[in-house]
């Protein structure tokens, strides 16, 4: 081989010798040899029912379309920035299913056997596709319904919960008053059943953390537009015994927002509306979460909101387990994200991990209005043997679900 030549300016020839080059090609060559092999890609899926909801009041935004989609979306493309660095990649299968059209089938469609699928769907669905036989071996992570039956008697195994329950929610924002020693509750329920499910979660909790439900009363739009009438309309229901607070159970925001400063008595409003308890919000920015309302923002061009949330932590927390066993084979990222040693990172400032019990992600809550993060939950002084986070939903001892426990 002839060496290469060069010259200097003012200078004498000068002569590299072809030594020093093989050498370096040789461990270049080395370098691309010990880099892992690609492995298959994981295969995730986003499978929703859309369901019709009510005009919002007082000119707020619609709740998006995509809500929940792109937030699996960023989680996708966090993963996958992550994952290359081990060699590791994910891919994600989307569907949405209108309403009166078949969830199920939409299931069948997505393959021979998927093994994890991110469902944003109401708790009927939840149930219908966990007790497919198809669905045997599938890791569900339900990132739609809050029900507290899902996490209770009507568990199922291998069905994961990344949205908060509304025994949580409700759990978060009493300790808040129980904090503040505001115990005495005026409850106002809308006539939505969601609307009792969120009362009754209220009513749990204050017995839990040793608040009082003073009075209860019902309100019904009957759909008409309570904006031009709320000055007046809201003093009887709000009417009663001395209370600290009215919690309002209004979760298609029917008539809650037009509550705030229309109660019978100067008294905070809580709940669906006023301050509200929630997985993830606007006002969020501590923990470095900055950084995830700016990536989601840039993507989907507007606020990440709780079930945005949820669908980035579901496809996250599988792609942090895939890491961590540094493989995409789906019988290992399934046993991993189904035992008591896995945790991961969700910029709430402490590892989050799934109960054994009931599935259930848990994570702090915190307590919002437009404006701010009044408070994160657990509150201080609320403690448990385990963790803290463990005060937040049915404890273990608590919990009716049998679903998760092994025989004997």
């Amino acid at each position: 081989m002839l060496a290469r030549l060069g010259t200097r300016q003012g200078g004498p020839l000068r002569v590299t010798p072809p030594r020093r080059r093989t050498r370096r090609v040789g461990l270049i060559l080395l370098g691309l040899l010990a880099l892992p092999a690609q492995a298959e890609p994981l295969a995730i899926h986003y499978l929703e029912r859309r369901i019709e909801r009510p005009t919002p009041l007082n000119n707020e935004d619609p709740i998006p379309d995509d809500e929940g989609l792109k937030g699996a979306e960023l989680g996708l493309k966090d993963s996958n920035a992550t994952g290359r660095f081990v060699a590791l990649n994910f891919t994600l299968d989307s569907r949405v299913v209108e309403p009166g059209e078949d969830l199920r089938a939409a299931f069948r469609a997505l393959g021979e056997r998927p093994r994890f699928v991110v469902l944003n769907a109401p708790a009927e669905d939840v149930l219908a596709l966990a007790d497919m036989p198809e669905a045997k071996g599938t890791v569900f992570l339900n990132v739609g319904a809050p029900d507290s039956r899902l996490r209770e008697a009507d568990c199922r195994p291998r069905l994961l919960h990344v949205l908060p329950s509304r025994a949580m929610l409700a759990d978060a924002l009493v300790q808040f008053l129980a904090y503040k020693r505001w115990t005495r509750i005026l409850l106002l329920s809308g006539p939505a059943p969601a609307d009792a499910l969120y009362a009754e979660a209220l009513k749990t909790s204050a017995k839990k953390f040793g608040a009082r439900i003073v009075a209860e009363s019902r309100f019904d739009p009957q759909g008409g537009d309570t904006r031009d009438t709320a000055l007046r309309e809201f003093v009887l229901p709000t009417r009663g015994p001395e209370h600290d607070v009215v919690a309002v159970a209004d979760e298609a925001g029917a008539f809650g927002a037009n509550l705030v400063y229309n109660t019978a008595a100067a008294r905070p409003v809580i709940g669906t509306q006023g301050l509200t308890p929630a997985a993830w919000g606007r006002p969020v920015e501590a923990w470095a979460a900055v950084q995830l309302q700016s990536r989601f923002r840039r993507l989907a061009g507007r606020a990440m909101r709780p079930i945005d949330y949820a669908g980035w932590m579901a496809v996250h927390a599988l792609g942090e387990a895939a890491v961590q066993a540094r493989s995409t084979d789906s019988d290992t990222v399934a046993a991993l994200v189904l035992s008591p040693r896995f945790e991961v990172g969700g910029f709430k400032g402490r590892p989050l991990s799934f109960r054994a019990w009931d599935g259930q992600l848990r994570q702090p809550v915190f307590l919002l209005w437009p404006g701010a993060v009044t408070a994160t939950a657990p509150i201080e002084g609320f403690l448990h043997h385990r963790t803290e986070l463990d005060t937040l939903g049915p404890d273990e001892p608590e919990s009716a679900c049998r679903a998760f426990r092994k025989p004997g």
